[in-house]
C-alpha cells in the first residue's frame, strides 16, 4: 500500500503582525514619495539651482544604493540577535532617517550650486540611512510564511498602508511646503516625524512575527551578486521592476511641472497625485483576487498596460484640458496599484524559490541588489527629465523672481512626463512575458 505524506502546513501570519508589518510601509511610501514629487521641483523653483544639476542631486545618491543596499542585505542575512536577523538593522534605520530627511529641507539660506551641494551631503546621508530600514524590512516577507498566496494576502495590508501613506504625503507635504523655502522647511520636520513613528511602530509590532526556516547564507557579497545573476527569475523580474520604477520616477518627477506649466494650476499636483495613490486604497482585494484568477504574471502584465493606456493618453493634457488630465491618471493609477503589490509578490516568491532549490539564504541580498537598483531607476526617472528640461531651456527660479517659460520647455514637462513613463511601462510588458515562476511551477517544486 502506497501512502503520502501529508502537506506541510501553512504558516500563516497573525492580523496584529500583518498590521504591525504593514505599518512599516508608511515610511517606505512616504521617503518613496514625498523626494520624488518634490525634491528636483525644490531645486528648481526654490533654490534656484539649473534643472541639469538638480536632476545630478537627486539620482547620485541613489548611485551609492547599489553598494550601500546590497551590503545591508548581506550583513543582515548573518545577523543573529535576539531581535532576530532583520529588525536590529530596522531599529538603525528608525533613529537615523528622521534627522538626515529634515536636514535635507532644511538648509541655510543658499541659492544655486552651493545650495545643491548642501542638498546632494543630506540626501546621500538619508539614502545611507534608509538603506539600512528598506532592506531588511523588505526581506522580512519571504521569511515570515512559505506559501504563495499567504504572501499576497500579507502583502495586501502592506499595500493598504501604501495607499495611505502615499495619499497623505501626496497631498499633505506639497501643501504644507507651498512655495516658500519656510514651507519646505517646515514640511521636512512634519514628514520626519512621521517617518520615525512609523518605523518604530513597525520596528515593536514585527516583534513576534513568524520565521520559516531559515537556510546557510551566502559566504560573500560577491558570491550572492554572482547567485543573483545565475537566477533568471531573479534577473527577469529585476528587469520588468526597473522599466516600471523608471516610469514611476519620471511620472512623478514630471507632475508638478505639467499642474504648474501645462494645466496651469500648481494646485493641481495634489488633486494629480491623489489620482494616482487613491486605488491602492481600494483596488488591493481586486488584484489580489485576478493575480488568483490569471496569476501573478497575467495580472502583472493587466496592470502594466493600464499603466502604459493612461500615461499615453495624458500626453494629450493640453488639447483636452484638467478632467480629462485626471481620468487618465485614474487609470494610471489603477495600474500603479496592480504593480506595487505585484512586484513585492513576486519578488517573495523569488526568493523562496530561490531558497529550496540552493539550500542558501539570499532574502537579504536579493532585496538588497532588487531595492538598490529600484531607487536608482526611479532617481533616474527624475535626472532624465530634469536634463531634458535643461536641453528645452528651461529657466531656474526662486519665489521672488517667477519666470515665464519657454514653449520648449513646456512640451518638454509635457511629453517627457508622460510618453517617456509610457514606453518605459510597456517595456515592462515585455519582460513580465517572459516571468517563469507560476504558481503551477511553484508549486511543482515544492514552494
Amino acid at each position: 500500500m502506497v501512502t503520502s505524506e501529508p502537506a506541510p502546513a501553512v504558516v500563516t501570519v497573525s492580523r496584529g503582525v500583518r498590521i504591525g508589518y504593514g505599518i512599516g510601509s508608511v515610511s517606505t511610501a512616504t521617503f518613496s514619495t514625498v523626494p520624488g514629487l518634490l525634491l528636483l521641483f525644490y531645486m528648481t523653483n526654490v533654490l534656484a539651482v539649473p534643472a541639469w544639476l538638480a536632476g545630478i542631486v537627486v539620482f547620485l545618491p541613489k548611485v551609492w544604493d547599489m553598494l550601500i543596499n546590497p551590503w545591508v542585505g548581506q550583513r543582515s542575512d548573518r545577523t543573529a540577535s535576539r531581535m532576530g536577523a532583520r529588525r536590529p538593522w530596522m531599529l538603525l534605520g528608525a533613529l537615523t532617517l528622521p534627522v538626515a530627511f529634515a536636514l535635507t529641507f532644511a538648509g541655510p539660506p543658499l541659492t544655486g550650486t552651493p545650495a545643491a551641494l548642501y542638498v546632494a551631503v543630506c540626501y546621500f546621508l538619508t539614502a545611507t540611512a534608509y538603506a539600512f530600514y528598506e532592506v531588511p524590512y523588505k526581506a522580512m516577507a519571504a521569511e515570515m510564511t512559505d506559501d504563495y498566496h499567504e504572501r499576497s494576502a500579507l502583502l495586501q495590508w502592506k499595500m493598504v498602508f501604501v495607499g495611505l501613506a502615499i495619499l497623505l504625503s501626496g497631498a499633505v507635504a506639497p501643501a504644507i511646503a507651498g512655495t516658500e523655502a519656510a514651507g519646505y522647511r517646515l514640511m521636512g520636520l512634519v514628514v520626519g516625524a512621521v517617518l520615525l513613528v512609523s518605523m518604530l511602530t513597525s520596528f515593536a509590532g514585527t516583534a513576534r512575527a513568524p520565521m520559516v526556516a531559515r537556510v546557510e547564507a551566502e559566504a560573500s557579497i560577491r558570491a550572492q551578486f554572482a547567485a543573483a545573476r545565475s537566477s533568471r527569475p531573479f534577473m527577469v523580474l529585476l528587469g520588468l521592476s526597473c522599466a516600471q520604477m523608471f516610469a514611476a520616477g519620471t511620472l512623478l518627477a514630471g507632475a508638478p511641472y505639467l499642474a504648474t506649466y501645462v494645466l496651469g494650476d500648481p494646485g493641481a499636483t495634489t488633486t494629480l497625485f491623489l489620482c494616482v495613490v487613491g486605488p491602492l486604497l481600494v483596488t488591493m482585494p481586486a488584484w489580489v483576487r485576478l493575480s488568483r484568477r490569471y496569476d501573478k504574471r497575467g495580472a502583472m502584465i493587466l496592470a502594466a498596460a493600464l499603466f502604459t493606456a493612461g500615461t499615453v493618453g495624458l500626453a494629450f493634457a493640453g488639447e483636452l484640458g484638467p478632467v480629462y488630465a485626471h481620468v487618465c491618471v485614474l487609470v494610471v493609477g489603477v495600474g500603479y496599484a496592480g504593480l506595487q503589490l505585484l512586484q513585492f509578490s513576486m519578488l517573495s516568491d523569488v526568493i523562496a524559490h530561490g531558497a529550496l532549490a540552493t539550500g542558501k539564504r539570499r532574502a537579504g541580498v536579493f532585496t538588497g541588489l532588487w531595492t538598490a537598483c529600484e531607487t536608482v531607476v526611479f532617481a533616474l526617472g527624475a535626472l532624465v527629465l530634469g536634463w531634458l528640461l535643461g536641453a528645452a531651456g528651461f529657466v531656474e527660479s526662486d519665489p521672488g523672481t517667477p519666470v515665464a517659460q519657454p514653449e520648449a520647455a513646456v512640451m518638454a514637462a509635457l511629453y517627457g512626463g508622460t510618453l517617456l513613463p509610457a514606453l518605459a511601462a510597456g517595456v515592462s510588458v515585455l519582460l513580465t512575458a517572459r516571468y517563469s515562476l507560476t504558481a503551477e511551477t511553484l508549486r511543482s517544486a515544492g514552494v
